[in-house]
């Protein structure tokens, strides 16, 4: 399985890949166009989990993402432990005492195929990190180490005072995204720490499995042409197992590549709409978002070629 022998086809363009080396220095990701019904100002919540305002579908949806500004800071391989290294971006009027979440590559891909997560879930008020792996080769277990690493790294950088994060996370509340085998590290990742929600994209993940024993909230996004991690003989099987018990979720996109969920992808409205309402609906327990998990007639919408799940929820 050589991911590599395709990353020609990854979708984004120059411009796009100067804009993810600019997020690597410590800089503000200003949200000019807010889509959020209007709430002047964004109160920060004075306790509790339930933060911002009432979602729409709107605003989910929008590339221009949530309420919050987003700040970045970069994390050196240097300074890192456990990781290669990656970008912390979180809010910087959204409170204290956010969930953190971890965003990890694929097989010899890089931290730019995944950033865009960053700034998108951290305007809706997570602290996010998103990495780069110890050596482009890593397998999934290794992957799902990294994951750890970099989700204590978020931990200890919020229990630093000289930190810009600082007392900025919920060390109770932790989450992480992967794609591909980074998928398959987040799926190993749920079966040995305690987490509150999970998004593999696109896993692949090869060999013995204890997946049946996840516990964790569980989105997995499926890419219908997938040839390198085929849904059936990856992503399907691998919801399958999840425990019907489990909140869980499939979510395939309609004629995907292996890359579909990557930066620069043309459904990161789709992308961004699924991922921000499950983090939001068990990192913060937030009902609100809870409608556009359950209800809807997913594959109503072109983008979608087939969604399962175990709502209520």
């Amino acid at each position: 399985m050589l991911e590599g022998r395709y990353m020609k086809k990854v979708r984004f363009n120059t411009a796009a890949a100067v804009f993810t080396s600019a997020l690597l220095s410590s800089q503000v990701f200003a949200i000019t166009d807010d889509p959020v019904d209007p709430v002047d100002p964004v109160d920060p919540p004075s306790s509790g989990t339930v933060r911002g305002p009432d979602p729409t579908l709107s605003a989910l949806e929008s590339t221009r993402s949530g309420p919050y500004s987003v700040r970045t800071e970069n994390v050196s391989n240097l300074s890192a432990s456990g990781f290669g290294g990656g970008t912390i971006h979180y809010p910087t009027n959204a409170g204290e005492n956010m969930g953190a979440i971890a965003v990890i590559p694929g097989y010899v891909s890089y931290e730019s195929s995944i950033e865009w997560w960053g700034p998108r879930l951290a305007s809706w008020g997570f602290v996010v990190i998103t990495i780069d792996t110890n050596t482009i080769y890593d397998q999934p277990d290794s992957r799902a180490d990294q994951l750890s690493a970099a989700l204590d790294h978020l931990i200890d950088e919020s229990g630093s005072s000289s930190s810009p994060i600082s007392g900025l996370v919920d060390a109770s509340r932790l989450g992480v995204i992967g794609w591909s085998m980074g998928g398959g590290g987040t799926l190993k990742l749920a079966t040995e720490r305690n987490l509150k929600a999970i998004i593999p994209q696109a896993p692949w993940y090869s060999g013995f499995n204890s997946f049946d024993r996840i516990t964790t909230p569980t989105m997995i996004i499926a890419c219908e042409s997938d040839a390198i991690a085929p849904v059936g003989q990856h992503a399907s099987p691998f919801y399958n197992d999840i425990p019907n018990s489990t909140a869980k979720a499939f979510l395939e996109i309609n004629g995907g590549s292996h890359y579909c969920a990557n930066s620069g992808y043309s459904d990161e409205d789709i992308l961004g709409k699924y991922g921000i309402s499950w983090m939001k609906r068990f990192m913060d327990n937030d009902t609100r978002y809870s409608q556009f998990l359950c209800g809807p007639n997913h594959e109503s919408d072109r983008s979608i070629s087939e969604y399962r799940d175990t709502c209520n929820y």
